[in-house]
């Protein structure tokens, strides 16, 4: 069986930066697969209360890009090998510029994007210099996505798919929405890429069932919620679902 995969969303500098470089160090150590960090931004469209929360917290504290650059940096001289992805938008990379924040996230060891009010046919040129930097770009498809759409969108993502698997904005759920599984076999028909499926996934059963359907789980606002609680809380958290992802 192949093994699934189990990616974990931390907003940047949420409690803090330093905090975010244990958390990422410790996820790894507990067998995190890929690291979506989250750049705090002031209108995430597609962010729930939780991360919005974050956020907040993290923009008091004026973290910026090249905080997040530094921070990969950091990481890698320290001997993490654990993918990075930038999750953000795509307002904060247009005032960075888009040739320099490509260039910079490759060279600061960052290995995709995920961008999601950024369609794939807006900012070509951005793209451009992300495919010639050699950094992934991830695409979402979501339920209300069309399926000739869906196919275009499967067809131009790099490194996997990603599933939002509910209708709305990110944020923990008591239970999986009832047509997911359906949703994820029509999606897996039309690529051979690993399809990761996100949003409201809450517990490591959740993260079980969901992992026996695709190719891996991206748990993110629920980490947030532990991570309230304190770093600890949120690193025993990260294990128990990883363990459940893994089918440990």
């Amino acid at each position: 069986m192949t093994r699934k995969l189990f990616c974990v969303f931390l907003t940047l500098g949420y409690p803090s930066i330093a905090a975010t470089e244990r958390l990422i160090l410790s996820s790894e150590k507990a067998g995190v697969d890929i690291i979506e960090l989250g750049f705090p931004f002031s209108d995430p469209l597609a962010d729930g209360p939780i991360i919005q929360y974050s956020s907040e917290q993290a923009l008091k504290k004026h973290v910026s890009i090249k905080d997040a650059f530094a921070l990969v940096r950091r990481l890698r001289r320290k001997g993490s090998a654990v993918p990075i992805v930038f999750f953000g938008y795509f307002n904060p990379v247009f005032s960075y510029g888009g040739k320099a924040f490509a260039r910079d996230a490759k060279s600061s060891g960052m290995d995709g994007l995920i961008i999601p009010d950024l369609p794939p046919e807006e900012e070509l040129e951005f793209q451009k210099e992300c495919r010639k930097q050699k950094l992934y770009f991830v695409q979402l498809v979501a339920p209300t996505t069309l399926d000739k759409r869906a196919k275009m969108l499967v067809g131009k993502s790099q490194g996997f798919v990603y599933y939002v698997s509910l209708r709305g904005v990110t944020g923990t759920r008591k239970a999986l929405p009832a047509d997911l599984k359906a949703h994820l076999l029509k999606l897996k028909r039309m690529t051979a890429k690993p399809v990761l499926a996100g949003f409201g996934v809450s517990t490591p059963e959740q993260a079980r069932a969901i992992s026996r359907m695709t190719e891996g789980v991206i748990v993110g606002s629920a980490v947030i919620k532990h991570l309230k609680q304190g770093v600890p809380t949120a690193e025993r958290f990260i294990l128990k679902m990883s363990r459940a992802v893994h089918g440990a």
